[in-house]
């Protein structure tokens, strides 16, 4: 953490389908030197894709919504335009939650200082002021090619409001972290004192605290490692059946099926490391670092999180560390 000046990492690790251990190091603060505990919260960044897609999961197990629908029919107040890219194949929620819809943007989100004015998520689509982004446009049919989309799962976060009539926030709080059992988590950020603030690539504090992202699906989950890992087990128990506390077998597995198209299954990257498969999602924010990753079948998994921009070097080496403390499916040893 010194070298690399990370001021603040946090980490659990899951092994049997549960924590087995949960542990900080640093602070959460450069500048009043207040130490992190496991209970601070961080931005998760794009870890808040598969949490949402675990959202969409659960309205498709209630039969509200269709993974493999044309996604306009479940939105109101904005429409993915008609044109010959979408003629034979609609854009549907798995192709968005995959990044394989044709969308273009490539986001990443800056954010924005903290009681600026914020865009409407129509707004964010349109790239209208005061949005900080360019519009979401379609360059290449559903499923032609792969290609990361944070505007995918905005137009998501506008299909699950509209579908739910609830606001994006409380809709994640009822269906995904209270039954998860994620209560150290929200879609909006937490009091000071309970977050790990942003701080740059030399460990100096940020000038805000942290950046503001109306982005929520794509970027906007504030969490700890212990209750990512608890997303973990419950993608895990779930595939592993009969059900977890929020899905059924047949809907968990398919959040850890590939399209076909890219690493992706829905709002999971997908990958094989050793002789086992791996579901993971890696996350970057304005001051934040995040990694998580787990078992496709076995019970085991790893969340880290940093509060600094050159978190992603320290979180390899812990990663790596863990997989060989743990002996993670290195049968044959080189």
């Amino acid at each position: 953490m010194k070298r690399l000046r990370v001021p603040g990492v946090s980490i659990a690790v899951v092994k049997d389908f549960k924590i087995h251990w949960a542990k900080a190091y640093g602070v959460a603060d450069a500048q009043t030197g207040r130490v992190l505990d496991t209970a601070t919260r961080f931005q998760a960044a794009s870890i808040s894709k598969p949490v949402t897609a675990l959202a969409a999961m659960r309205l498709a197990q209630e039969n509200r919504l269709n993974l493999d629908a044309d996604i306009n029919t479940m939105l109101k107040s904005w429409q993915v335009p008609r044109s010959a890219l979408t003629r034979k194949q609609a854009v549907t929620p798995r192709s968005l939650f995959s990044h394989t819809s044709g969308a273009d943007d490539g986001f990443g989100f800056p954010g924005y200082e903290p009681g600026a004015p914020l865009p409407t998520t129509v707004q964010m689509l349109d790239g209208r002021p005061p949005s900080n982004v360019g519009k979401v446009a379609f360059a290449r049919a559903p499923f032609e090619a792969y290609k990361y989309s944070g505007g995918g799962l905005t137009i998501m976060q506008l299909a699950l409001t509209e579908l739910s009539g609830r606001p994006f926030a409380q809709l994640m709080a009822s269906s995904v972290l209270g039954p998860a059992g994620m209560s150290d988590s929200s879609f909006g950020p937490p009091a000071l004192e309970r977050a790990a603030l942003a701080h740059d690539e030399q460990g100096r504090r940020m000038g805000a605290p942290w950046r503001v992202h109306p982005e929520l699906a794509a970027a906007g989950l504030w969490t700890t490692p212990s209750d990512l890992a608890r997303f973990v087990i419950e993608i895990q128990t779930a595939a592993r059946g009969p059900k977890g506390r929020v899905l059924e077998q047949r809907f968990a597995r398919e959040m850890l099926t590939p399209v076909g198209i890219g690493r992706y299954a829905v709002g999971l990257a997908i990958d094989r490391h050793g002789d086992g498969w791996y579901f993971s999602h890696n996350g970057s924010n304005w001051g934040y670092r995040a990694w998580m990753t787990g078992h496709v079948r076995k019970g085991y998994g790893l969340v880290i999180m940093t509060n600094g921009d050159n978190g992603m070097p320290l979180m390899n080496q812990i990663a790596d560390r863990v997989a060989k403390a743990y002996n993670w499916d290195s049968i044959e040893k080189p």
